[in-house]
């Protein structure tokens, strides 16, 4: 299995100086999304003094034509901190500071899908909306090789991983079992794991989550993955059909309600969301991955548990629909739906975003409102 070199360093050596006292000072880990759309960028600085609030943290800025993001002969962009969390890699005092990305002229950058995500967040605000995202991932050796399968052919098919136990079925559990402690001192909503269904294949949920904390718990807890395999030598991977064939790709299931739906007789406010919905098929396909729906399109096929993407459909305990009614909403006639079409390398204040302009706004056509 091919780990990278930096995993067999000793951690033991690292760990002598981790103990060491770092005076008053404290060390935040300033983390934002590069020009990728999916890329995650880190660097560090020391502060005088432990933040108590993300407005204590000062702007910062760094060289964006090393990030896809400006051109060499204008380079620096302006870090905005957004939201704070306990570092669980130097742990406290230190931080984990999740920011925002504005050009030289204080404009988004355009992989900055936060600051509008916030605006209708904030216009909808009494409204309640929850969300809670299923990210599904792989583990893969440095050499891209599914982690655990045989270096030259195929691990048994499909059927005995999907939340299995067993050295021969759960390939990777360290690294599941690391990360979710990991978010849980970070305090990142992380709500639960499984193994899924292609052996080297997890899942994390997180939420609930009201409005924009959606995004900036789930672009973390992605950070805090990355940074977990690091650790052990080996990459996570979100591509949303990382083996072609007749393996499960990946997604990122979105959950969502509004305080409507939740209460007694929501299941109507559901149903209403869900006719918006398939009105606006093509609109949320282009918002569900990076790549205006070209990622999507190798996962969405209409087989291993997803819908096609041509096509909009609704139904109770159907997975192979776009949008699910869990069984028991449908038996209590209120809670949540499940958009089932979101890939796992989506930007998770694309997909909220989309979802609150087509459900509560009532946006209809191919483009967003400006508002």
């Amino acid at each position: 299995m091919a780990t990278s070199a930096s995993a067999n360093l000793s951690k033991a050596i690292k760990q002598q100086y981790m103990q060491l006292p770092q005076g008053d000072k404290v060390q935040a880990m300033y983390i934002w999304i590069d020009g990728s759309g999916e890329g995650l960028r880190c660097k560090t600085r020391t502060l005088d003094f432990e933040p108590k609030c993300v407005e204590d943290l000062p702007e910062w800025n760094f060289d964006g034509s090393s990030t896809y993001q400006s051109e060499g002969s204008n380079s620096d962009m302006y870090l905005i901190p957004s939201a704070m969390f306990r570092d669980p890699f130097r742990k406290d005092p230190n931080k984990l500071v999740l920011c925002e990305v504005l050009k030289y002229n204080r404009k988004p950058a355009e992989t900055n899908l936060r600051i509008t995500c916030k605006k209708i967040m904030d216009k909808v605000a009494e409204q309640h909306p929850w969300f809670g995202m299923e990210q599904e991932y792989t583990i893969l050796g440095t050499d891209g090789h599914p982690f655990g399968w045989p270096s030259n052919g195929f691990p048994g098919p499909q059927g005995p991983y999907y939340c299995g136990v067993g050295a021969d079925k759960a390939y990777g559990r360290d690294i599941v079992e690391s990360h979710y402690r990991a978010c849980l001192y970070a305090g990142v909503q992380i709500c639960g794991t499984n193994a899924e269904v292609m052996p080297a294949q997890w899942e994390f949920q997180v939420g609930p989550c009201e409005g924009i904390n959606m995004g900036d718990h789930l672009w973390v807890a992605r950070f805090i993955l990355h940074r977990v395999c690091e650790d052990f030598g080996v990459i996570a991977s979100f591509d949303p059909k990382p083996i072609p064939g007749n393996w499960n790709g990946a997604g990122c299931h979105t959950n969502f309600s509004t305080k409507e739906m939740r209460e007694d007789g929501g299941l109507k406010a559901i149903e209403e969301s869900i006719e918006k919905l398939a009105k606006r098929h093509s609109y949320h396909i282009r918002a569900y991955d990076p790549k205006g729906g070209l990622d999507n399109a190798r996962r969405l096929t209409g087989h291993h548990e997803t819908s096609n993407i041509n096509e909009f459909s609704a139904g109770v305990a159907n997975r192979g629909a776009s949008i699910r009614i869990p069984r028991s909403v449908g038996q209590e006639k209120k809670g949540y739906f499940e958009d089932r079409r979101p890939s796992a390398n989506c930007d998770p204040y694309g997909v909220t975003e989309a979802l609150i302009r087509t459900c509560l706004l009532s946006e209809e056509g191919e483009e967003p409102a400006d508002y």
